[in-house]
Formats: C-alpha cells, sequence, structure tokens
C-alpha cells in the first residue's frame, strides 16, 4: 500500500519531532501493510516553510536511516502547500515539489474553516501549467461541509481530492465521517491517505479506512483507492469517475 500524505520526516512541521519519532511512525506504517510514503511537509501555511530543496534533503537522510534500522520503508517527496495567490511563480522557480518529485500533482490546502474566493481561478491555472492540484481533507474544511457544490465544480474542473483515513473511520467525528463517505458516494475523491503526524492522536489508519470501504462499498471501490495511489507515483492518469453534487439534505438530516 502506499499512502501519498505524510509528515514522517523530524522536526520541520508539526508531525515527527524527532528521527525516533520517525522510526516509530515507520514501523506504525510498514505494520499497518504500507510499503512506499510521499513525506509532505507543510509549507507556507503560516507558521511552516519547507522548500523543495530543503524536503529532498530531509527525506534522503531519513531513507538512509530506514536503511540501516532494517526497516523495509521507502519515503518519496513531497509536500502540502497551503494555497496561495504565487505557488505558480513559486514552483517555475523550482520551491514548490510535484508529489514523489517525479509527477504532476501538486497537493493544495484550504484553510481549515474557508476556501479562497480565488481558489477556482488558481486550480484552473496550475492545470494550463499541465499541473493536476490534488486537494487535501476536503472533508474537514468548514466552508465545504457547508457547500459542497464549491467542490464539485473543482473537480468537475479537473481537480482531484484526498480523504483523510481517520475521517472515515470517526476520528474527527460523525459529521467529517458522514461528508467523507458522502465525497466517496458523489464520485469527488480519488485517493484516501493518513496525513499522519504520529503514532498516537494523529496515526495512520490506513488499514481500517480501506477494511471501512471495502466493507461498505465494495472490493472494487478500495482498490480504486489503492491503485490510484500507484498510478500517481508513477505519474500515470488517475481513475475518476463522473462527479455529482452532494445532496445536501442528506447531509444536514443527521444533525
Amino acid at each position: 500500500m502506499i499512502d501519498i500524505h505524510c509528515h514522517i520526516l523530524p522536526g520541520i512541521d508539526d508531525g515527527a519531532q524527532t528521527i525516533y519519532d520517525s522510526l516509530d511512525m515507520a514501523k506504525q506504517a510498514v505494520s499497518q501493510g504500507i510499503e512506499t510514503i510521499i513525506a509532505t511537509p507543510h509549507h507556507m501555511n503560516g507558521r511552516y516553510e519547507n522548500r523543495k530543496i530543503d524536503i529532498l534533503t530531509s527525506v534522503e537522510e531519513l531513507n538512509q536511516l530506514l536503511k540501516d534500522e532494517n526497516i523495509a520503508l521507502n519515503i518519496l517527496p513531497g509536500q502540502e502547500n497551503r494555497i496561495f495567490g504565487e505557488i505558480i511563480q513559486d514552483y517555475e522557480n523550482g520551491e514548490i515539489l510535484t508529489l514523489a518529485n517525479n509527477s504532476s500533482y501538486v497537493f493544495i490546502e484550504f484553510p481549515s474553516n474557508s476556501v479562497p474566493h480565488y481558489a477556482e481561478q488558481l486550480l484552473y491555472e496550475m492545470q494550463l501549467m499541465g499541473l493536476i492540484p490534488v486537494i487535501v481533507h476536503p472533508e474537514r474544511n468548514a466552508e465545504l461541509i457547508q457547500h459542497p457544490d464549491r467542490l464539485y465544480e473543482m473537480v468537475k474542473n479537473g481537480a482531484a481530492t484526498q480523504v483523510t483515513a481517520a475521517s472515515l473511520i470517526g476520528d474527527f467525528g460523525k459529521k467529517i465521517k458522514r461528508f467523507s463517505e458522502q465525497l466517496i458516494e458523489a464520485n469527488l475523491t480519488h485517493f484516501i491517505a493518513s496525513d499522519a503526524h504520529n503514532i498516537k492522536n494523529r496515526a495512520f489508519k490506513m488499514e481500517e479506512a480501506m477494511e471501512e470501504v471495502a466493507k461498505k462499498y465494495g472490493s472494487d471501490m478500495m482498490y480504486f483507492f489503492t491503485e490510484n495511489a500507484e498510478l500517481l507515483i508513477q505519474n500515470q492518469t488517475i481513475y475518476r469517475e463522473v462527479p455529482q453534487p452532494v445532496k445536501q439534505k442528506k447531509l444536514f438530516g443527521l444533525f
């Protein structure tokens, strides 16, 4: 299994703080059946800046450490970019990493409570550059929960999205779990990833999430997500189904 979103690099954001934390996370990942992780430290979120060259160095060092410790896990470079207006210029200047550093896929994170007014235009301009924006954890964004049609329009216009494993198994509450399910049911998400920060309160939960998907939607849906992760790191075209609007009455009728 491949985990495309993880904060396993030590000491550079709010994920692993030391190399020992990174090793603990690596061991937990392997126990979950994960063989490859894309390390995606926060970038430009108002607290952390992790530029491409520094991430590449940190990934190289961690891979060497895992090899020395005989942990069968491969780390690939990535970046969790908080959306900002100059992201295309920074990409052209070599500061933005695509996922696995060899693909056209780029993570885009929105603020927790809102979606900037310029988001749709920026995602469109990224695609004109040949990039494929992947919106991370949309199920935890307050504005998208209230107005899921905005996400529908972005996906319809070519963006992809990634739901967090812990959201699907209810770790962020019933409302976020249900919205995660609705995104799957409406063909509005394309990846499940851990967004793991540690081995305790922000752990991997990938095995549990995939089991939940297989139980609720069948093994074909589970393979849809696992195969899309493989296609991403190979820089291939991912599988997509025709997106549908989320039925709002379902969303609000539960609470």
